[in-house]
């Protein structure tokens, strides 16, 4: 596959292989790098402070591009990303088991919530832009049995996504609709990524 050329080196602090996918088919070659951040202290702290999702979402993404940023060539450019689920203010993170992951599914069932998807563009020590997409999903009234069987189908990689469900995959039979775009639901809202990219000497215009 050909890439269109950059002006610095592009890095995606993050392991996802459906983000660096979403790059790859935009003509994007970024280096991925999996970016350890304690998740758990970051989110208590943005609790304290009383962050709304999308806020905490776009702190997460932050922290992931700073510690990234440690790492690499001064003139890199690193696209992090983060993604919260809030469903009537109830906010789930990724299963930690499939018994986990079905009591979320079981949660979600028949209601509608929202995917906020930060990603942020970071050279050096600074931030250069930032964004939140916010998806809205409904799941339909699925019953037990599909539920089961659904879980047995999609095996251990429930387990990465947030949820509990990839809707790149037969997770979207969990759906009644959704609103906004798809690439903002599977984790990296791209649209807006290239504009900035192209706005910060990453891309040509």
């Amino acid at each position: 596959m050909s890439y269109f050329p950059t002006q610095f080196p592009l890095i995606l602090a993050s392991g996802s292989s459906i983000r660096r996918t979403l790059l790859r088919q935009a003509g994007i070659d970024a280096t991925s790098r999996s970016v350890d951040v304690d998740e758990a202290s970051l989110r208590q702290e943005t609790e304290k402070n009383a962050l709304s999702p999308a806020q905490t979402a776009l702190s997460l993404a932050r922290a992931k591009a700073e510690k990234a940023a440690q790492d690499s060539p001064s003139q890199a450019l690193i696209i992090a990303a983060d993604q919260i689920l809030d469903c009537h203010g109830t906010i789930f993170s990724k299963p930690s088991s499939r018994h986990h992951a079905k009591q979320q599914l079981q949660q979600l069932r028949g209601r509608s919530h929202s995917l906020h998807s930060a990603v942020v563009l970071w050279q050096g020590d600074r931030c250069l832009w930032e964004h939140v997409s916010s998806p809205h999903l409904t799941m339909r009234n699925f019953s037990d049995s599909f539920l089961d069987q659904y879980l047995a189908l999609d095996g251990e990689e429930i387990l990465y996504c947030v949820g509990g469900y990839r809707l790149e995959g037969i997770g979207i039979q969990l759906f009644e609709q959704y609103e906004g775009t798809y690439d903002a639901i599977l984790g990296l809202p791209l649209l807006p990524l290239l504009e900035a990219l192209r706005c910060h000497g990453g891309l040509k215009t």
